[in-house]
């Protein structure tokens, strides 16, 4: 048995009604070692199924908790969220913003995993919105190729209306001035939306680092937890095999006593003589 559930007392109360012969059971209520609120069973957890070292730094508190008590999962989560406190401290040094975040979501039992983009996108301005469209428009061969078919143009109609006629003889001194105006607009436009999205990654990597440490912890927790159980179960393995030996002594000694009884209840049996042979008849006396 692998549960938190082990070892649960079944301790109840059997009622018989008098005029229908139905028997009820009625459970009692467990109750907590160290505040002493009575729990029902699915709220209490037996201290000998829970990780030694938990057990421990709960005993620091109140170290008159018997071996065999029960605790609410309440209470041990509060200790467990404390104990991750202090094991992270000693490895990391002080603790994080993050790092307390995960450790309040393991004693709530809340998810970290977060949409990033959608709740990004729901906080975004109308500067944002125009920014990532310039840049994204500005960043595709639909703008390469349509900015060269307008050059194309603007220097075809000019040449074609001559020096006399054209608004922007060669050499294109206008054409000089809009790419230049475009050229500057178009770089801090580019570079606010890159740096919204450099913003959007740390807040993935983020989101990402608290999901990675609080799935470490979970799976340090669940290790130990496997490996105490483990050995309980070999030490109770171990004490069935030699209660079962023992019994097995004890029907040899049973059979070899109950053997010696018979044996020496058994009267001794003599042997019986062999009948005396007849005498064969001569020949002569025919």
């Amino acid at each position: 048995m692998t549960s938190d559930d082990e070892d649960m007392p079944t301790a109840a109360t059997m009622e018989t009604d008098p005029d229908t012969g139905v028997v009820t059971i009625k459970r009692k209520l467990i109750r907590d070692a160290v505040t002493g609120q009575q729990l029902k069973r699915r709220d209490a957890v037996n201290i000998e199924n829970m990780r030694p070292a938990l057990v421990d730094f709960i005993r620091q508190d109140h170290p008159d908790i018997p071996h065999r008590g029960f605790l609410s999962r309440k209470l041990i989560e509060k200790y467990r969220s404390r104990f991750i406190s202090e094991l992270l401290r000693e490895e990391r040094g002080e603790l994080s913003v993050l790092e307390n975040e995960v450790i309040e979501s393991l004693e709530s039992h809340d998810t970290l995993t977060e949409n990033i983009e959608d709740d990004y996108e729901e906080k975004r301005s109308l500067g944002d919105r125009v920014a990532d469209g310039v840049a994204s428009f500005g960043g595709s061969w639909t703008f390469i190729i349509s900015f060269c078919a307008f050059l194309a143009v603007w220097m075809m109609i000019n040449l074609v209306l001559g020096a006399n006629e054209a608004f922007d003889a060669y050499p294109f001194i206008l054409l000089n001035l809009v790419l230049s105006t475009i050229a500057a607009l178009q770089a801090p436009v580019i570079m606010m939306s890159q740096r919204r999205q450099e913003q959007k990654d740390r807040l993935r990597a983020l989101n990402d680092y608290k999901v990675n440490l609080k799935a470490e912890l979970e799976i340090r927790h669940l290790h130990e937890k496997v490996d105490h159980l483990l050995n309980r179960q070999w030490e109770r393995l171990t004490e069935i095999q030699q209660i079962q030996i023992e019994m097995m002594r004890d029907q040899a000694k049973k059979t070899e006593r109950a053997l010696k009884a018979v044996k020496s209840a058994k009267p001794p049996q003599k042997k019986a003589k062999a009948p005396a042979a007849a005498p064969e008849p001569s020949d002569g006396s025919q």
